[in-house]
């Protein structure tokens, strides 16, 4: 028997050496509170505000504060922007409309902001303890979904007031939206001396009597002699007091007890006032008046 020799196995080819490693860089060590400061840093970067758990977002928007940098987005608010229009008279005398809240913002710097105490919670001993929110409450096959309104007054104390009513599932969005409104409505107050007991010619009340009215309420504002005061309600001379006038009598009817349709009349009276053409030959007579009484009076003497 032949034995099969076995072939002689085939040397492999060397495999080239490897590259010869190369020293590596030591990178710089940052200390480690910086290296917190920059994770932060890029956390808060990455980070969007979210609403709160049933909140919408345009309400999130809304309870934020408002930023510095505005973007006008009407042909008005760049007028504004650009330097214009430097008076918001200028807006009400040509009939424009404001459509952007930050309008208002820029040509009524000092403008202050009340709100009307429109919702309350029953006490232990009876009576209601106001709140300045109304919460009012739906059936769903889930439970009951409540909703949040307000009320809100701004006013520069100066001839200027506007009113707002908004609605949001939480209190801060629903006063935010309701501002933001009441800045939108912002109308001017026609102001005299209108009282026949008085004829000192200044803007202490209003011109002549006027008419207001929402639902079933209905107001009655008249002209008073200086040192009368603000002869209405607590809620309603915040809204008065905003508006610049410091006499007033005043008559209401119907259900005063619902405080917006209240606030919402007064604030037709206002817009009434400037419905009316008056003369200022009056005023002028007034005072022409006073004069002569005042010599009548020093050559009596």
């Amino acid at each position: 028997m032949k034995v099969a020799k076995k072939k002689p196995k085939e040397e492999k080819a060397a495999k080239p050496d490897k590259e010869e490693a190369k020293p590596m860089k030591k990178k710089e060590e940052k200390p480690k509170e910086a290296k917190k400061e920059e994770k932060a840093e890029e956390r808060t970067a990455r980070r969007t505000p979210r609403p709160a758990r049933g909140q919408r977002r345009e309400d999130a928007d809304m309870a934020a504060e408002p930023t510095i940098d505005w973007v006008p987005t009407t042909e008005l608010g760049k007028d504004v922007m650009s330097g214009k229009i430097t008076s918001i008279d200028e807006i009400f005398k040509r009939g424009l409309k404001i459509q952007e809240p930050n309008i208002v913002d820029k040509l009524l710097p000092n403008l202050e902001d009340e709100l009307i105490l429109v919702g309350g919670s029953p006490g232990k001993g009876g009576g209601i303890r106001r709140t300045p929110t109304k919460r009012t409450a739906r059936m769903h096959k889930s439970g009951r979904r409540f909703r949040v309104s307000a009320v809100v007054i701004v006013g520069n104390r100066d001839g200027y007031v506007g009113i707002g009513k908004a609605s949001a599932i939480e209190h801060v969005p629903a006063i935010a939206k309701a501002k933001a409104e009441a800045k939108l409505n912002i109308i001017p107050i026609r102001r005299g001396c209108g009282s026949w007991e008085c004829t000192c010619g200044e803007n202490h009340s209003i011109p002549f009597e006027v008419r207001g009215k929402c639902g079933s309420v209905e107001v009655i504002l008249k002209p008073a002699p200086k040192g009368v005061g603000l002869c209405v309600n607590n809620e309603m001379k915040k809204i008065i007091s905003l508006a610049g006038i410091k006499d007033i009598w005043s008559k209401s009817f119907g259900n005063t007890k619902s405080r917006v349709n209240t606030a919402f009349a007064l604030f037709d009276a206002f817009k009434k006032l400037n419905m009316m053409k008056v003369a200022d030959v009056s005023v002028a007579k007034a005072k022409s008046s006073l004069k002569s009484n005042k010599k009548k009076g020093i050559e009596a003497e």
